[in-house]
C-alpha cells in the first residue's frame, strides 16, 4: 500500500529569498550559458562514472 505524500513546505525568510533569486538567474540565462552547463554537467557525470560501480 501507497504512503501519503507530504505537503511541500512553504519557503520563508531568507530561503525564499535565495530561492527567488536562482530561480531568476535560471530563467535568464542564455543558450550558450546553458549549453555550457551541460557540458560541465556531462563531463562530472563522466568523471563520476568512473568511481562508481553497480553491481546487480
Amino acid at each position: 500500500m501507497a504512503r501519503p505524500i507530504a505537503e511541500t513546505p512553504v519557503l520563508t525568510g531568507d530561503d525564499a529569498v535565495r530561492f527567488e533569486k536562482l530561480r531568476l538567474e535560471v530563467e535568464n540565462l542564455t543558450k550558450e550559458q546553458r549549453a555550457e552547463n551541460t557540458r560541465k554537467l556531462k563531463a562530472a557525470v563522466r568523471k563520476a562514472k568512473e568511481y562508481i560501480t553497480i553491481c546487480i
